[in-house]
């Protein structure tokens, strides 16, 4: 989601004016790095990174200034069972790819449409979807191209 500085400080300044949040230049130089990367970062790697642009900036600042976008609407948060969160400044509908030996993880483009999601949902009688979030682990072409799973075409069970 690669923008000029000028359009994401504009996009900042206008969610954050929404929510009743103040603007910084610490949260734009977080906003700036994330909304310029396609890596999905861990807080470290975005503060490592936005440190170069801000020398004084904390870790406590990075994480304070991610959890304000994840507020707004203008990242996402994506948690893993073993505690750890990477950050992602696409809002559009996608799925992501994770990586387990190296972590990287990849956006899929699109979404599920309503009669795939009612396909998942039966049997569930009363359960009423407000959101998904769908990624595929494996290991990468780079970590073990001859571990990945073959899926063979077609659907799936």
């Amino acid at each position: 989601m690669n923008t000029s500085p000028d359009a994401a400080n504009a996009r900042l300044r206008k969610a954050l004016e929404e929510t009743g949040q103040r603007f910084t230049e610490q949260r734009a130089a977080v906003y700036r790095f994330l909304s310029g990367t396609t890596t999905h970062p861990n807080a470290d790697e975005v503060f490592r990174m936005v440190r170069a642009e801000v020398p004084g900036i904390s870790l406590a600042t990075v994480y304070k200034s991610l959890e304000t976008l994840v507020n707004c609407g203008l990242a996402k948060k994506l948690t893993y069972s073993d505690g750890s969160a990477r950050y992602d400044a696409r809002v559009d509908p996608h799925h992501h790819a994770r990586c387990v030996s190296c972590g990287l993880v990849l956006d899929i483009p699109g979404q599920m449409g309503e009669n795939q999601l009612r396909n998942f949902t039966k049997g569930l009688d009363g359960f009423s979807v407000l959101g998904y979030r769908l990624e595929l682990t494996g290991f990468c072409g780079s970590c073990s191209p001859h571990q990945a799973l073959k899926v063979p075409a077609g659907p799936m069970n």
